[in-house]
């Protein structure tokens, strides 16, 4: 075999040893999509289906049921409302599916909670058979804290589709606030002073070791000088050692 007889035969071993592992990627490609393809099921159609069915049928396709809320609807008691992922739609194989289930008809209307304590409201509620929902909270003037400001749904309400009700709450008169002085390069018994004048605490006094730092002098502090702080902060020094 001379120079060149050799040259094409190495050649032609190279694209065929090429078609051959082009030609094993390529099935192993495909029997990953299969394998991935075969641990996925189809979601059903859940809506109105009793809770009880709805887990069954999800358990016999490998995949479990997780409950997220409840809300009033035409379904009734423990139906499926709403359902993740959406019918004819796919999930893996040990994974859950999350589902919304019914109330039934809404039996009694909204109360009336705005201006009580919000323990008084979450009693309320519970003997309604309905349930604190979110709660946010604002600073408001000539109110005491914990009283309830606004509800939502409204008192009186009779279509509501759940059985939360969420409520704003009074915090009371907003704290007195300060601007945070400047403390570093101070005696620690100075800026205790400084803070105390303006109804402020050190919540932490932490002792530092730096060379060449006179004893005792405040090295850092949090919040730095010039941030708004309250009687409720936290303020945090570090004292040369």
């Amino acid at each position: 075999m001379n120079f060149r007889e050799r040259i094409h035969w190495i050649f032609r071993m190279l694209v065929l040893a090429f078609i051959l592992a082009s030609v094993a990627f390529l099935s192993a490609l495909t029997a990953m999509r299969l394998a991935i393809r075969g641990r996925e099921v189809t979601m059903p159609d859940l809506a109105g289906m009793p809770a009880t069915q709805a887990k069954q049928i999800l358990q016999g396709r490998g995949v479990g049921m997780t409950v997220e809320d409840r809300i009033y609807s035409h379904y009734p008691v423990d139906s499926v409302v709403r359902q993740s992922p959406l019918p004819d739609m796919h999930l893996k194989v040990g994974q859950n599916a999350h589902v919304v289930l019914s109330l039934g008809q809404q039996q009694v209307s909204i109360p009336q909670l705005e201006q009580i304590n919000v323990r008084a409201a979450q009693v309320e509620l519970l003997r309604d058979g309905l349930q604190l929902g979110e709660v946010s909270s604002t600073y408001l003037p000539q109110t005491e804290a914990d009283t309830v400001l606004q509800q939502d749904p409204a008192p009186g309400m009779t279509n509501a589709s759940s059985a939360h009700v969420d409520l704003l709450v009074s915090l009371g008169p907003r704290p007195t606030a300060y601007v945070m002085p400047m403390l570093v390069g101070k005696a620690a018994g100075e800026a205790e002073a400084k803070l105390a004048r303006a109804g402020l605490k050190i919540a932490k006094l932490t002792p530092v070791e730096v060379p060449g730092a006179e004893h005792g002098n405040v090295l850092e502090q949090s919040p730095a000088a010039g941030q708004r702080v309250d009687a409720g902060t936290t303020i945090e020094l570090e004292v040369a050692q």
